[in-house]
Order: C-alpha cells, then structure tokens, then sequence
C-alpha cells in the first residue's frame, strides 16, 4: 500500500506539471511585414496576388496556411468597414466571420458588408504550389507526410517542381518514397521524353510493393504502343519481386509458426523423452496457463488498469507455478500408479483433459475470452519489405530464450544430469542412488510448468477458450516424434522444419490438406528413422 500511494502521488504530481506547463504555440507570431503582405491580398489584379501569395508562401510560417486554403476556397473576403481581411462561412443570408490565421470567432456579418477576394485557375495553381511548399517543407513530420500523400494522391504536373525541391530536403525515408513514387507518377502520366518515363519506370519497379504494381498496370491500361512495353516490363519485373518476398514471407511466417510448435512441444518432450508418458492431457495445461493470463489481466483492468503493460510479467511466473503445480500433481496422483502400461496412461490422461477442459467450461464459460497485447506487443514494423507484428516477433524470441534456458537447466543443473541419467538409463540411475520418483515428479512438473508459460504466449496470438489446448497437441506429438523424443535439439529443429514447410504448403494445398501432406511425411520418415532426426542414445534405448 505505501508503494501504490507513492506512485500515486508521483503520478498526481506530474499531471499538475504537465497541466500547468506553458502551452507551445504551433506557429510563429505573425511579423508587421507579413501583415502587410496579407494586406495587400485584394489589391491588383490576380498576378499581383500571384505574388503577394508567393512571397506568403517564402516566410514559411504555417500559420499562413489557413488562410491560403480559404483563399483558395474562395472564402477569403475583406470587410467594407474597416479593410480587415476576413474568413467568411455564409449562413443563409449572412457571414459567419472569424480570423483566417488564429480562427478567432469575430461573429455574424451581412453578405454586403464584405466583398470576397477573387481568385482564377492561374492562381490557384500558384495557391496549390505555395500550400504544397508550406505543408511539404513544415518541420512537424506529419504534416510533411499528409501533403506527401496529398501530392501523391493528385499527382498534378504543376507540382513537380515542388516535389524536386522537398525531395531535395527531405531526410524522412517514408515521406521520400512516398515524393518519389508522386514523382513518377507525375512523369509517366504527363508529356515527358521517354527516357524520363523509363527513368520513373524503374523507380516504381524498385520500389517492388503492390501499390506500385497498381499504378504501372493502371497506366498500362492507358499507354500508347511505344510506351506500353516499358510499363509492362516494370509490372513483370514487380511481380517477381513479390513473388520472391512472398516465399521470403512464408519462411518468416514459418518460423513464427514454429515458435509456437516449439513452446507448445518443448514440455512433452521433457515428460515424453524422461518418462515414456503420452500425455493427452499437455493441451490442458497449456490452456491453464492461457487462463492464468486472462485472470491476471482482469485483476489488473479492475483494480490496477496503469500495470497493464506489465501483464504478462506478472502473469508470467503465476502461469508456470500453475501449471507446475498441476502437472506435479497428475504424476503423484495419477501417472506414477500407471508406469510402464502405455495405454492406460493414453486412456487415464485423455480422460483428465476431458476433466480439466469441463471444468475451465464451468468457470470460465464455454466462450473466448479476451486477452489484450500490452502496447510493447501491438503493431506492425515493417523490415525489408516484410510485414512483422510485434507479437509474433515476441514470441519468437520468447520461445528461444524459454530454449536456452531449458538448454541451461539440462546441462549445468544438478537436476538436469539426473534428468539425462534417469532417460538413458532408468535401472542404473536408480541403482546410482538417484531417486526416479523424486525426478519423475520434478521433470513433469517442469513439462507443465513450460507448457503454462506457453499458454501465456499463445493467448497473445489465438482466442483463449477450453479448446485451446485441442489446437496443438496433434502438432506438439508430430514436433516430438519427428525431432526425436526427450532431445531439446530435435524438438527446435522439427518446430521450426514442420512450421516452415505448413506455410510453403498452405498456398498450395490448403491449410487442411497441408496437414495431411505433413502427417504422411512424418509416417514415411519415421518408417526410415523410428527414433527421430536425433535420436538418444543408451543403453536402455537401445534394447
């Protein structure tokens, strides 16, 4: 409790220091000549104001761009009454006049008390060119990548000079491509020398995206016969591109996939590899941890709603307690009665998952249940051109720290030379003095407790329900078998080797039919190999 008022008092206290902290004002105040300047706008004739505009435009404040857009709107108007210079909104047979630079409410105003400030297409195009400057050339990033959008968007020839010049300042990589494919744009649309049309080929075919793609096939649809090659060329040489980045991006999904193949196998193989046990019921202990989430995460949006983002830490440690618990629990109570009778323990722990998968139905409720990513697991960075979400890429690298630690415990821990005395050799352990029993109900406690921790992950990616242990345990079974029982190595290897080759499948044969297809090649290559890519060796496994 005195750290929860301590907090708060800091958090109080840094709220009034932001409250009371001087708003920034987002322009510079407007100088005696830029006044001037503006007073001069319904003067002349329109090349007049074609300058007056211009060299608005030159002082570069943004504040100015207000009221260059209502000039352009044609909402500009100077009162007759004393010369001010007025944005106006007519409202049946009045103004409603305000400030075009600060928006300050200056009230209602008859329609001939004011004369509007006209303007023809000649100026407009030098209004659009002055905006497009002001916004293109505005230090705040993005206002910059809103015009960028908006230039890319019209793709107007007058504007080509305009994007040459913030191209030329620009530093931002996003905001210059987006000028640079504008550009091309501009180019392939308009009359330019071939050679610059085969210049703004090339830089859309280098950008290699889809939307590029749609704009060289939309001016395809247009071109004449001498350009028509060169843009088909460029759609070509795209449709290569993303077909070679679509293969990268399924070796990324792959992995991914296997990320989650290995932390939701990684505990069987420990209890699989050590005890000889099929545990059917492993998909239920992952689904505790899952649910381990989902309240941690209430308890959190109830009562502590600014922790949320430190859910899954907290979440984290409960989750592999849980489950550890629960495991340890299943081998005490039941499995230790059933050793060496396979198919008995099959039929006991397939029952169990029935058990558990009831129960969680009668708590929690047969619906999904939501679990939130933290903001540090939300979005989409973009790397290469491939599309990686924050909670995968997570996951990925949770799931080989959860490996190395595992790789830690079985090779420099007391617990886990025992581990590897008790799987290659069960007789002679026992005959060392090492208690199988006491290693049995420790190394399925330790199974369960990294299958909880997996459910914490899953619940980021798949909807937490009573079945979501049913999901993976069909594939945690292929994963083991096919990477060879009780190896940590073999496990890695075959998550990652079965997930890349479902996401290579998946385009082809379906997601249903993938499965099949990966099912029969795990018989065939186990009628070559029974023991798996890398099998232990012993001589109780060798009998």
């Amino acid at each position: 409790m005195p750290l929860m008022r301590i907090l708060a008092g800091f958090l109080m206290a840094l709220t009034m220091a932001v409250g009371l902290a001087p708003a920034a004002s987002p322009a510079q105040e407007l100088d005696a000549d830029t006044m001037a300047l503006i007073s001069r706008l319904p003067d002349g004739s329109y090349n007049d104001r074609a300058s007056v505009v211009s060299a608005l435009a030159a002082t570069g404040n943004a504040a100015l761009v207000p009221l260059l857009q209502a000039l352009d709107d044609g909402n500009l108007y100077v009162l007759d009454a004393d010369g001010s210079i007025v944005l106006g909104i007519k409202k049946g047979r009045d103004y409603e006049i305000s400030d075009p630079v600060t928006g300050e409410d200056r009230g209602t105003i008859g329609t001939r008390d004011a004369d509007k400030i006209k303007v023809n297409n000649g100026l407009r195009r030098v209004i659009g060119a002055a905006l497009g400057q002001m916004t293109l050339m505005s230090p705040d990033r993005r206002t910059r990548f809103a015009a960028a959008e908006a230039v890319l968007k019209s793709a107007d020839a007058d504007s080509l000079e305009l994007i040459d010049t913030a191209l030329a300042a620009e530093t931002d990589a996003g905001i210059a491509a987006l000028l640079e494919q504008a550009r091309s744009i501009v180019v392939i649309r308009n009359d330019f020398p071939l050679a610059d049309k085969q210049a703004a080929i090339d830089t859309l075919a280098e950008k290699a995206d889809r939307n590029a793609m749609a704009i060289l096939k939309g001016a395809l649809a247009e071109a004449d016969a001498e350009l028509a090659p060169l843009l088909q060329k460029g759609v070509t040489a795209i449709e290569g591109k993303i077909a070679a980045w679509s293969a990268v991006q399924n070796v990324w999904y792959g992995v991914s996939l296997g990320s989650v193949l290995l932390l939701a196998a990684i505990g069987l193989a420990i209890t699989f590899g050590v005890m000889g046990v099929i545990n059917m019921a492993h998909g239920e202990i992952v689904m505790l941890g899952a649910y381990t989430t989902f309240v941690v995460q209430e308890v959190i949006r109830n009562n502590y709603p600014g922790l949320f983002d430190y859910s899954l830490a907290i979440a984290l440690p409960l989750a592999f307690l849980v489950a550890g618990l629960a495991g340890v629990a299943i081998e005490r109570g039941i499995i230790r009665f059933l050793y060496g009778r396979p198919l008995e323990t099959l039929l006991a722990t397939w029952g169990l998952s029935l058990i558990l998968q009831q129960a969680v139905r009668t708590m929690f409720g047969p619906n999904n249940r939501e679990v939130g990513n933290p903001s540090w697991m939300s979005g989409t960075v973009d790397f290469l051109g491939l599309a990686i979400t924050w909670n995968r890429l997570w996951i990925v690298v949770f799931a080989l720290v959860v490996f190395a630690i595992l790789l830690l415990v079985f090779n420099r821990t007391p617990l886990g030379l025992q581990m590897r005395a008790v799987t290659q050799n069960r007789r002679m352990a026992s005959a060392m003095g090492i208690r199988t029993p006491y290693v049995d109900a420790l190394t399925f406690g330790l199974g369960s407790g990294i299958a909880g921790i997996a459910g914490v992950a899953l619940s980021q990616i798949d909807n937490v329900s009573p079945n979501l242990g049913q999901s993976y345990i069909v594939d945690s079974f292929m994963v083991v078998v096919f990477g060879g029982v009780g190896n940590l190595w073999g496990t890695l290897v075959g998550a990652m080797t079965l997930g890349i080759a479902n996401k290579f499948l998946e385009p082809y044969a379906g997601a249903v039919l993938g499965k099949i297809l990966i099912l029969v090649f795990i018989i065939l290559f186990i009628q070559r190999r029974p023991r798996g890519l890398f099998a232990l060796k012993g001589r109780a496994v060798e009998q």
